[in-house]
């Protein structure tokens, strides 16, 4: 493996963006939040690869990204993070072990999702969007009929009759159906169909034999998704066996390691500053350096990919409904879902804006609980029209303000998505702002200044590159073996300093935490009806 020829503007470019959007994730959460790291990140390494085929698709970097990034935002991981703060030894160990764990699940699966573009012909890809669209519209029915029949209290949704380890169970069962009835109407499986029942069945296996069979519980009472993306990870290197994908089983090995060591190592550099004794907000710069560090382990395994992937082909073959689909995704239903809670923050903290005004409510979350439709989605609504009417005139007919080149439209499309979603995760801090927010805006600001910057003039550095036939397969098997060395050096080593830092006290920054032994204040069952969920 040759690293000397990865361009440095590349990796800083992906590793300051996953940083932005990283940092943005934590005032977001969950899968959404983590969707928006994705995009960025994939648009990054694309616009700074030298590949001009890889240009000529940058919009379908930018959905698998966000989709693949996504997946990981489902676990949960502030009490394993609370675990390695802990006066118990053996819970400190646990902890860096399952940050490892944690972060190797998440980039592993966002580093496969960003990769399949790069490696799937223009009929392989189509056929992934319909399945894909599918997933999408299954997902929205089940949030909507959820919510009007069993109305679930999210701090009480333990009380649910679909609560089963706190997992999201239903969304892989609604995603296995809705793939299987688009094989229905293509009368027969595909490798788009497959793609989604390879994910959806291994999340299962993984869940069911790992949590169910086994007893295993990363951080009882909270969710067990982990296990799923366990399940997941070996599905889509499944998925890779069987469709002749070793690029893409290696990119998710070896990102997947390389997230690994960045999530357990941010965790490390948070309780190092902790011990300076300074006074800030260490959980955000805990939250930004391990984006950063994610960035870094992506760019590298692409950086190694460029003169190695497949030449892509160019020319315009893909169904026109695919462009404006992934433009559509990423531009006006990834900011929405994230957007929307901004919303709900000015309701909660703005005294002068009521909950509802002229019989709408300021935002409806296309929830009957919440009132269907508000002026939020009204003006987001407006705004999907224009795109996709925008978007639809531009392919009978260029429109000047669209650039002509493929590297000019993706260098327009991360200008407005990075600033888009810095801007209204600004719009959300303000209404509470405080000096210590400029530790998260103030640098995510700054690192997104920098991000338009390293955008705009890396390309004119960046030597062009081209593709061709590799196979990966050795790699594979170097990369799992490294990897595992990796996985026990660094808990290792992480242990030790953690121990070295703070002896055998609990750190500060928080909550005590105790996994084994008989001092353990773990639960051991499910929150009793009528209690907060933790």
């Amino acid at each position: 493996m040759d690293a000397a020829v990865i361009p440095w503007e590349m990796v800083l470019l992906c590793g300051l963006s996953l940083c932005v959007g990283w940092g943005i994730r934590g005032n977001f959460g969950h899968e959404y939040g983590a969707a928006l790291a994705g995009a960025l990140a994939a648009m990054a390494i694309v616009l700074l690869s030298g590949r001009e085929d890889w240009w000529r698709h940058v919009h379908y970097f930018a959905l698998f990204g966000a989709i693949g990034w996504s997946f990981g935002g489902s676990m949960s991981y502030m009490m394993v993070v609370g675990y390695s703060h802990s006066s118990h030894a053996l819970t400190v160990f646990y902890g860096f072990a399952n940050l490892f764990a944690i972060g190797f699940l998440w980039a592993a699966l966002g580093g496969a999702g960003t990769a399949l573009p790069a490696f799937l012909t223009h009929t392989q890809l189509s056929l992934l969007f319909t399945p894909i669209a599918a997933v999408f519209i299954g997902w929205s029915l089940q949030a909507v009929i959820i919510d009007r029949i069993l109305a679930p209290k999210r701090m009480q949704r333990h009380e649910s009759a679909l609560y089963w380890y706190d997992t999201d169970w239903v969304a892989a069962l609604v995603a296995i159906i809705a793939a299987l009835i688009v094989a229905l109407f293509r009368s027969g499986l595909d490798i788009g169909t497959n793609l989604v029942l390879y994910l959806g069945i291994s999340w299962f296996g993984g869940f069911l034999l790992l949590v169910n069979v086994c007893r295993l519980r990363m951080t009882p009472p909270r969710g067990d998704n982990w296990a799923g993306c366990v399940g997941m990870v070996i599905g889509i290197l499944g998925y890779c066996w069987r469709y002749e994908l070793s690029g893409v089983a290696f990119v998710t090995l070896m990102t997947g390691f390389g997230g690994g060591i960045a999530f357990s190592f941010g965790q490390l550099l948070k309780l190092i500053y902790i011990r300076t004794g300074l006074q800030t907000n260490w959980h955000s710069v805990m939250e930004q350096t391990q984006g950063f560090l994610f960035g870094l382990g992506i760019a590298i395994p692409f950086g190694l990919l460029l003169n190695r992937a497949p030449l892509l082909e160019t020319a315009s073959n893909l169904p026109q409904w695919t462009e404006i689909f992934a433009v559509f995704c990423v531009l006006i239903l990834l900011t929405y879902v994230n957007y929307r809670k901004a919303a709900g923050t000015w309701v909660d903290l703005v005294e002068s804006l009521p909950e509802r005004f002229f019989g709408l409510p300021v935002v409806g979350w296309f929830r009957h609980s919440r009132g269907w439709i508000g002026w939020f989605e009204l003006f987001y609504i407006a705004l999907g029209i224009a795109c996709v009417w925008i978007l639809s005139v531009h392919f009978r007919e260029p429109l000047a303000f669209i650039p002509t080149s493929w590297l000019g439209k993706g260098q327009l499309l991360f200008f407005v998505f990075i600033w888009w979603v810095v801007i209204f995760n600004f719009e959300r801090a303000l209404v509470g702002f405080s000096p210590h927010r400029l530790v998260t805006e103030g640098v995510i600001t700054l690192n997104a200044i920098i991000c338009t910057v390293l955008m705009a003039l890396g390309p004119l550095s960046v030597p062009k590159q081209t593709g061709s036939l590799f196979s990966f397969n050795d790699w594979v098997w170097q990369t799992l073996i490294w990897g595992i060395v990796a996985l026990v050096g660094t808990t290792l080593i992480f242990w030790g300093v953690k121990h070295l830092l703070f002896g055998k006290e609990h750190a500060p920054g928080a909550s005590l935490h105790i996994r084994f032994g008989p001092d353990s204040n773990a639960p051991k069952a499910k929150p009793k009806a009528g209690k907060q969920h933790p």
